[in-house]
């Protein structure tokens, strides 16, 4: 129904003499969509062209591309047009979106935008859909509010990106077997990709994404809630589409909620999955899964390069923090350096000084801290010697809220040789900070 009245508008603008004068494309943010909203309010006339301040150099970071994969995106070129036409350029505005239009025919929001575009050369808009029909039902106007949703919901999520002098706080480093990390910030409905850099460089931002998320905000916590978890997970396997209702659009990659730290709490639920959208939409609302993180299926596809099954990490935060690049190195070297004397202490056999690393209400799979103790007594006894090596180091900070002290998710590769046990495994480590020391909270296999 929106493309037809789009359509009908077109047409009688092709028969309409132009006039440029365009009022609060993007008035006072409608209450359906909880986190702040950018306000794009301009006027604007050919004689005296008068753009809003927008942030220096958002659109030619957009037009030369700003990640590596940038020119994939069909959302590059919608924002490209917004701003465009913030700018005073309506006709390159409407170029944009015309391409988009016909590069991704099922985007309904660009066919919503073109509308307006067409519609502004010639009377004032109120909102974005201005071009829509006032006698439209219920259901017209739902899918209306949808897609302003949306709109604000990528264009908040695009225009609040950091500069290059700062870091993700989540990733603090990335082993040599995790290429790309997948960071996710649920206050900005927005999916970041990170490339690991190497040793001693901080992960680069080269790819991110408009999300969907559970209807209802906040951290996961029961099964049915409708909210997505808040915490540090893994991707874990691939589901091909064939597989997978048309729910799930392109394919779908399960993560490990709940996670060690989530069964801990009591956490129920599952089937956290990154998918993407059912093939008869293109996109859909802000807050529209069961708890699911969904993408539109091109998008979807484009993310399969990124990820490694049982290695990527995918963080999912309420917000995500940002760090100077000094601050980000002054952090891992801080937990680097706890690591280290633990496997020192570890491997001379200090049984006492080992166990002073852990936390009093350390747990693992079959242990607490008093039966943890008495185990490792155990095994110290029979060793006449040991030597620990590790590997593949990734370092991950575990979103919390603010009261709660800081923690870390540490996975690499144990090398274990002794007197009467030699062995490699995979081992993951939960650290929290508690009297401004760390101690290990957890232990065992990935």
């Amino acid at each position: 129904m929106i493309r037809l009245a789009v359509t009908a508008v077109v047409f009688i603008l092709l028969i309409t003499a132009t006039v440029v004068r365009v009022v609060a494309l993007w008035p006072q943010p409608l209450p359906e969509v909880a986190q702040p909203q950018p306000r794009l309010d301009v006027v604007i006339t050919r004689s005296e062209p008068r753009p809003v301040q927008r942030p220096a150099g958002l659109l030619e970071h957009l037009q030369r591309g700003g990640h590596d994969d940038a020119d994939s995106h069909y959302e590059t070129l919608l924002l490209q047009g917004l701003l465009l036409f913030q700018g005073g350029h309506v006709d390159q505005a409407i170029t944009r979106i015309e391409l988009l239009t016909g590069l991704a025919p099922r985007f309904e929001l660009a066919h919503l935008v073109l509308g307006d575009l067409l519609l502004a050369r010639f009377t004032p808009l109120q909102s974005i859909g201005g071009a829509a029909p006032e006698i439209a039902g219920h259901h017209y106007h739902q899918r209306l509010e949808e897609l302003r949703s949306e709109a604000r919901a990528r264009l908040h999520g695009y225009l609040s990106r950091l500069n290059d002098h700062q870091s993700p706080r989540a990733l603090i480093a990335l082993g040599e077997k995790t290429p790309y990390a997948l960071v996710i910030d649920k206050s900005k409905n927005r999916l970041y990709v990170f490339r690991n850099q190497g040793e001693g460089l901080p992960p680069k931002l080269v790819d991110d994404f408009y999300i969907v998320l559970g209807q209802q905000v906040g951290d996961k916590m029961v099964e049915g809630d409708l909210k997505t978890p808040t915490g540090t997970y893994f991707v874990t396997s691939y589901i091909d589409a064939e597989k997978l209702p048309p729910l799930y659009g392109s394919g779908a990659f399960p993560i490990n909620y709940p996670n060690e730290y989530d069964r801990h709490r009591n956490k129920s639920g599952f089937g956290i999955w990154l998918h993407g959208t059912d093939r008869s939409l293109f996109s859909r609302p802000p807050l529209d899964s069961e708890g699911c993180v969904v993408l539109t299926n091109e998008e979807f596809e484009h993310i399969r390069q990124y990820v490694e099954l049982g290695q990527t990490p995918v963080v999912i935060t309420e917000g995500l923090e940002w760090l100077p690049h000094d601050d980000w190195q002054m952090q891992k070297k801080d937990i680097k350096g706890f690591i280290e004397e633990w496997r020192q202490q570890w491997e001379e056999g200090d049984l006492q000084a080992y166990l002073n690393m852990y936390a009093e209400d350390f747990w693992s799979t079959r242990h607490d801290y008093r039966s943890w103790s008495r185990y490792k007594q155990q095994v110290f006894s029979s060793k006449t010697y040991q030597q620990i090596a590790l590997s593949d180091l990734s370092l991950y900070e575990y979103p919390r809220n603010d009261h709660e002290p800081a923690m870390i998710v540490a996975n690499f590769v144990q090398h274990y040789r002794s007197n009467n046990f030699n062995g490699d495994m995979r081992k993951r480590l939960y650290l929290v900070k508690q009297q401004n020391q760390w101690r290990v909270l957890y232990e065992g296999g990935q």
